[in-house]
């Protein structure tokens, strides 16, 4: 045992605190992480409160030398993660502080490195956290071990046997809501690398009892919940069930069908879940929960009296289903349920059953036909977890196995009966067993040291076993006899029977036996044994029944003929026929406990004793007096007294050198000696009296707890000198280690750094001479055809092409610059121009705006026309068409009324021209999609419908002048429409397009005729000037003078 700094949990959302325990102010808050150490040892409040102390630090764990005492927390505690399983994987079993996982890693270690079989043995009260220990150990095993593929399969099939067993084994007691009703014995299997192969189940005594009976309180099993609760509607009609656990019979006798901590549906899907991985068919499932079913149909199942008085069955329903559920005929089912099959003298009778009877049979079928169910779903799994490989297991040697025994401890309630003997008596041989081997491994350890091995005494309970189970005078034997004799035996019989034969002994008494203090505490139907963890009364009543437990053999008859494949495996068609009447359940169970004792004799066991706080299942909460209780059951007072007898501690010679040689001059830094030496010069510097130790060939043994206490204080006082110490050296040989790296790694850089850039130099001076060399010749040869001379030559012109193109591209597509490509490249110059220019041409057309395409669209349409046609054109090209030249104030309402739906498209102000006299006009010209209307003011003037406007003339000059040239014949129009106005490219563009009359616009360089009257016709005579001017001339002519801004 050393005592290292030991970490514990603090702080919240998983963060790791390490806080030394080590401390003498650490020692008296949280207590000794090791019994042992304990000064006042015999004191059992000492015990308890080191207990206490550390349970209310939340350090759940504690050793009694190499046995683990866990406390129940009742709630998460962030210290079974990975990283946590990783912190204690190979770490000696000391070396930190104590946990599940300490014991895990030892025992794997110890099977691995001695080749030997291991077994945990894990034992407490119900609701202590031995299932969850259980579970804890082959997680570890599960995350820790080597796996591959197939040791996958096996190490889920190992987690996932938990909750089916759970399912069908555990059930909600007054003390846990997850109680294991049935004991269990677990063996993994590893192969010669470590890794989990496979594993085997021993289930013992299941409480068949809970299936017909349960206490106030208490629930059945929880497969019956979790079925009604979870199944699909579908199965639950086949299954002739109801998703209502009120309605059945079986499920109601502890008035508690519902429990908040329970997730009764969410348990079904993880246990179906399970099956699937275990390896179970759905034809297996499907007569697993037949038979399920068939157990609470049982349960409902009513008798009534006949006409004649016989027993009868009044539940129709129940019978249908329990015939097609358990695969039977129905009428014999009946039968075997009413009436009972004697044979006497040869000669076989049918009897009725009395109503108490028939209740009897139904019960004790019911409990059968669960217990071997039960039986056959362990069996299924250990063939599921069976290694099959047996070429690999032959050619790699024999594996290992590790064992786990999740039992039911010692048990006193306020009435006991045959469950509770039978589970005492299990703690009984177990407790026998662990102070058989715990003694046995201390004499072996002191032997191997040479050490003088003391005599320990210490309750030998092998008298209270041979009570129990000596032949022809023990207790089971004389259960037994009183079983199987002839007559009407009872349990008053039995327990007359038990004062005349076990009257003497001294850990038996009964009211009758005992004397006047102590028969006030025993009952006239109680016996009281006397067992190493103290007194128990239990009631004789029903020890008969539940020991033979049998069914009728008419009973049993109809069952072997089930068409269930499970039942069918269950019950034996020998059972039928044979003569010999079957072992008691007591005979079974002492018979399994003796295996299970020479299973555990075979390996080297290590031990968890799981105690419950407290009976409210509350975190925090600390019951000094059921804690008490526990650790009396338990017999760790007794197991703390023989670890103690000798000597406290013992460590080995090199760790105990290693940790403690600061404290003496001798041995610090470095012992150069033999380690046998080396210690006896420290304990004798540190002044130990002969009396408070010894030296083994290997280990030192230290007999008081303050020694070492002394021994630690004394390192503690030592530490900050030392730190300081390890400190100041470490920082020089850290800074002069750095200089030296540093100076080094500068020498390497500029020795590495001087040769890569004369390398360098030299080898870019060579490239540059070679890419000259190439470069001349290609030059003079650079008229000739393609050839080795010239091709580097060509090659780079092609490049140095292609790089200013990259380098210097047109910029858009106005931009007509190319640079000159060389003669090689004349074709291909051509070709990329081209896409370059469609290129720029399609980003330049996916660029446009809509309202930007329609002005280009204008834009083209002009062009098309006035192009080097018209003087007064180019100054409009930079000037963008407007969609009107008039603001919506300007549009006359009335107007707008009168064009109704032809709306106006664009709109401008003009000056009209009278066809007599020329006299000028102001007007608006308004632009529809189907014609041209001239409004002056609220009157409509004239309308131009785009299919009757024949052409539109205008000069080459820069005046505004338009001529709208219309049909003479037409009586609806006036004549040609003279007008001027400031936009007249715009106008005109404008028209020509809504009107479709592009190709007819007519440009004139001298004058315009129009028509003034049917068969008349005017003329407007255009001439450059200064400036503009408009008058009538002397032939009757209108003359405009415009300014000629591009003489042609």
């Amino acid at each position: 045992m050393s005592l290292p700094p030991h970490w514990k949990e603090v702080g919240g959302e998983g963060r790791v605190h390490r806080v030394m325990e080590s401390t003498l102010t650490a020692r008296d808050r949280v207590g000794v992480q090791d019994f042992v150490l304990l000064e006042n040892y015999t004191s059992e409040a000492a015990f308890i409160e080191n207990l206490r102390r550390r349970f209310g630090e939340k350090l759940i764990y504690t050793y009694i030398g190499s046995v683990l005492v866990s406390v129940n927390p009742y709630k998460d505690l962030e210290i079974y993660s990975k990283a946590h399983m990783e912190r204690y994987r190979g770490v000696s079993f000391y070396e930190i502080s104590p946990h599940i996982y300490a014991v895990s890693d030892n025992t794997y270690r110890a099977m691995r490195t001695e080749r030997r079989d291991q077994c945990i043995l894990i034992s407490g009260e119900s609701g202590a956290g031995k299932t969850e220990a259980s579970k804890k150990i082959l997680q570890y095993y599960a995350t820790t071990c080597p796996v591959t593929d197939h040791m996958s399969t096996i190490r889920d099939r190992l987690l996932q046997s938990n909750p089916v067993l759970e399912a069908f084994g555990n059930a909600k007691t007054l003390r846990n809501d997850n109680s294991s009703r049935f004991g269990k014995y677990m063996d993994v299997q590893f192969d010669f690398r470590g890794a989990p192969i496979g594993g085997h189940i021993l289930n013992y005594l299941l409480e068949k009892s809970r299936v017909v009976h349960q206490n106030h309180g208490e629930r059945n099993f929880h497969i019956f919940y979790q079925l009604l609760e979870g199944g699909e509607q579908d199965q639950l009609s086949k299954l002739g069930l109801e998703r209502n656990a009120q309605k059945y019979h079986y499920l109601v006798k502890g008035c508690c069908p519902r429990v908040s901590s329970i997730n009764d549906k969410s348990d079904w899907k993880t246990v179906r879940k399970a099956l699937t991985v275990i390896g179970f068919h759905e034809e297996e499932v499907e007569d697993l929960l037949n038979i399920i079913a068939s157990v609470l149909h049982l349960g409902n199942t009513q008798f009534g009296e006949g006409e004649d008085g016989e027993t009868q069955i009044t539940t129709e329903p129940q019978l249908t289903y329990l015939s097609k559920l358990l695969g039977v005929d129905g009428p014999a089912l009946r039968e075997a349920l009413t009436h009972k099959k004697l044979t006497a003298k040869g000669e076989e009778m049918i009897g009725p059953l009395s109503f108490e009877q028939a209740v009897a049979a139904r019960d004790a079928l019911a409990k059968a036909v669960y217990g071997r169910a039960f039986t056959w779903l362990v069996a299924k799994i250990n063939q599921s977890l069976a290694f099959k490989d047996e070429v690999y297991n032959s050619s790699k040697g024999s594996s290992s196995v590790i064992g786990l025994l999740d039992i039911y401890g010692f048990e006193v309630f306020q009435h006991n009966s045959f469950e509770q003997f039978c589970i005492n008596y299990c703690n009984e041989k177990l407790q026998q067993l662990f102070i058989k081997l715990t003694l046995k491994s201390e004499q072996e350890e002191y032997e191997a040291e040479g050490i003088t091995w003391e005599p320990v005494k210490y309750f030998d309970n092998k008298i209270i076993c041979d009570l129990v189970e000596e032949k022809h005078k023990g207790f089971i034997s004389i259960l037994d006899e009183e079983c199987l004799r002839p007559g009407e035996p009872s349990d008053i019989s039995f327990l007359e029977k038990l004062e005349d034969t076990l009257g003497g002994h001294a850990h038996f008494v009964t009211h009758k036996l005992a004397n006047g203090k102590t028969r006030k505490a025993v009952g006239r139907e109680e016996f009281r044994l006397i067992h190493y963890a103290g007194e128990v009364n239990y009631t004789v009543n029903g020890f008969l029944d539940k020991n033979t437990d049998l069914l009728y053999r008419n009973l049993k008859e109809v069952i072997c003929q089930s068409d269930n494949q499970i039942l069918s495996q269950c019950f034996n068609r020998e059972e039928v026929t044979t003569q010999k009447r079957p072992e008691t359940a007591a005979t079974q169970f002492k018979n399994s406990l003796a295996k299970l004792i020479e299973i555990l004799m075979s390996k080297e066991p290590s031990y968890v004793r799981c105690i419950k706080p407290n009976d409210a299942k509350q975190s925090g909460r600390f019951d000094e007096a059921l804690v008490r209780h526990q650790v009396k059951y338990l017999g760790l007072m007794e197991n703390l007294r023989v670890r103690r007898a000798g000597f406290a501690y013992r460590r080995r010679y090199e760790a105990f050198l290693q940790r403690y040689k600061s404290l003496c001059p001798g041995t610090w830094p470095n012992w150069q000696g033999r380690l046998a030496d080396g210690v006896a010069t420290l304990v004798q510097h540190l002044g130990y009296k002969p009396e408070e130790y010894k030296l083994g060939k290997t280990k030192i043994f230290i007999r008081f707890p303050k020694t070492l206490f002394t021994t630690e204080d004394a390192l503690e006082a030592r530490r900050p000198a030392l730190a300081l110490t390890l400190q100041t050296s470490w920082r020089g040989y850290r800074e002069r280690a750095k200089y030296h790296r540093i100076r080094n790694a500068v020498l390497v850089i500029q020795s590495a750094w001087r040769g890569m850039k004369s390398r360098r130099k030299a080898r870019r001076r060579r490239h540059a001479a070679e890419i000259i060399r190439k470069f001349i010749k290609g030059f003079i040869y650079r008229h000739y055809e393609r050839c080795p001379e010239n091709e580097y030559f060509l090659d780079h012109q092609r490049f140095s092409f292609l790089m200013t193109l990259v380098r210097n591209p047109p910029k858009s597509v106005l931009d007509k610059s190319w640079p000159v490509p060389p003669p090689s490249l004349t074709e291909a110059s051509e070709h990329l121009c081209r896409l370059c220019m469609q290129n720029m041409m399609r980003a330049y057309c996916r660029r446009i705006q809509p309202e930007w395409k329609k002005q280009m669209e204008q834009k083209v349409v002009a062009s098309q026309i006035f192009q080097d046609q018209k003087d007064s054109y180019p100054q409009s090209v930079p000037k963008l068409f407007v969609a009107s030249r008039l603001d919506s104030e300007e549009f006359n309402l009335k107007v707008i009324q009168t064009l109704g739906n032809d709306k106006v498209k664009y709109g401008v102000a003009v000056t009209k021209y009278d066809r007599r006299g020329y006299k000028a006009r102001p007007r608006q010209l308004l632009l529809t999609s189907s014609f041209a209307v001239l409004v002056a003011e609220a009157k409509l003037k004239q309308r131009i419908d785009y299919a009757a406007l024949r052409s539109i003339s205008v000069s080459s000059l820069t005046d505004g002048f338009m001529v709208l040239h219309v049909p003479s014949e037409d009586n609806k129009q006036k004549s040609d429409v003279v007008l001027q106005c400031d936009h007249v490219i715009e106008v005109v563009t404008k028209l020509a397009t809504m009107a479709d009359k592009k190709n007819k616009v007519n440009i004139s360089q001298d004058s315009i005729k129009f028509a003034v009257a049917r068969g008349k016709e005017g003329v407007i005579d255009f001439t450059s000037g200064p400036e503009l001017k408009v008058a009538k001339g002397k032939k009757g002519h209108l003359l405009v003078t415009a300014p000629q801004l591009n003489p042609r």
